[in-house]
């Protein structure tokens, strides 16, 4: 029976990531599907990462320069074996039976080019309430977005080796957006799946300089994307989450008119904050219902600085769109499509 499955080649793409990546390789031990190989891609960490990858007795490669994440997995897809990839990012500890249901739902369907997981909404590592913040947001994000989708998550994906060879690898001039380039490009041929079905713990970011960063660089580099396609999940036509930012920002903006013109006009700020909460009302309830009244209202709050960031970066991505026609084809990369 076991001969009868594909063998899944799991590639863990890891940099400095010491810490989580036990809880990571142990729970890829842990799988429940037989037939698969660990493959470790180091991107030159200067932690101890290697070391406990080789604890393990998994196959490590090393990247010759630190290139990101699309270079490390595309690393690892050159020297897996399997008719199935299977990445996983070195902070999220997959739940055992999260291989098997991958290829169940892969198998299940030739139009399914990719299948990609959602995590608990606890950390994998619980040592800071920001880290509690994002994994509360992201959890609900992903179970909003199940079903059939048109970007990919890369944390837990699943994609056959074909599809892969077929589509080409991940855009390496990309360090942080490579995962909604590869998934514009996978959609035009196949049907990408968030399933329930394939779950993790992930170990979000506990410190606030290092969020922050990441969600200003991200979101101004996706801006190429959304002028391409308003609809693309994160647009500005994608749906109500998508205001809530401008909401935030026009909040703070509005603070001026009762300062300058009277007392009554703090209605005009009050308006723009409701709209912000009310934009994502349901992922407040989803909170509510899990955690206390006053841990709701620091998610709020980070909620709010945050969406300040992704406004700014945004008026950043716009600007530098219109100025640099690099960053307008930053997306147009030929030899990649195949």
């Amino acid at each position: 029976m076991t001969l009868a499955l594909p063998l899944v080649s799991v590639i863990v793409p890891n940099y400095n990531y010491a810490g989580a990546l036990p809880l990571c390789l142990q729970a890829l031990r842990d799988q429940t599907y037989p037939n698969l190989e660990v493959i470790v891609v180091d991107d030159c960490s200067t932690d101890d990462s290697p070391a406990v990858a080789a604890g393990f007795g998994f196959r490590v490669l090393r990247t010759p320069r630190n290139g990101g994440p699309a270079a490390a997995r595309n690393l690892g897809a050159e020297h897996a074996g399997g008719e199935i990839l299977f990445f996983v990012d070195s902070d999220v500890a997959a739940k055992p039976d999260a291989v098997a249901n991958a290829v169940e739902l892969l198998r299940s369907d030739p139009a399914i080019g990719a299948v990609c997981g959602n995590y608990d909404p606890v950390p994998l590592i619980r040592d800071s309430l920001l880290e509690e913040y994002r994994c509360l947001q992201q959890s609900y994000w992903l179970i909003a977005d199940e079903g059939r989708i048109t970007t990919l998550y890369t944390a837990l994906l699943a994609i056959p080796a074909g599809v892969f060879r077929e589509i080409g690898p991940f855009n390496p001039r990309l360090r942080e957006t490579e995962n909604a380039d590869y998934g514009r490009r996978l959609a035009q041929r196949y049907e990408i799946w968030l399933s329930p079905r394939v779950r993790g713990v992930h170990d979000h970011d506990h410190d606030l300089a290092t969020l922050v960063r990441k969600v200003f660089v991200r979101t101004a580099l996706h801006i190429p994307m959304f002028i391409r396609k308003p609809t693309f999940p994160g647009g500005i036509t994608s749906g109500p989450r998508a205001w809530v930012s401008i909401a935030a920002l026009l909040a703070v903006l509005s603070v001026a008119l009762p300062v300058l013109l009277g007392p009554v006009l703090w209605l005009v700020p009050a308006a723009f904050l409701a709209l912000f909460v009310a934009g994502d009302l349901p992922m407040h309830r989803f909170v509510a219902r899990l955690r206390s009244p006053v841990f709701l209202l620091y998610f709020v709050t980070m909620h709010f600085l945050l969406n300040l960031v992704i406004a700014a970066a945004a008026i950043a991505g716009v600007l530098a769109w219109l100025w640099s026609a690099r960053f307008r084809n930053l997306y147009e990369v030929p030899e990649l499509a195949r």
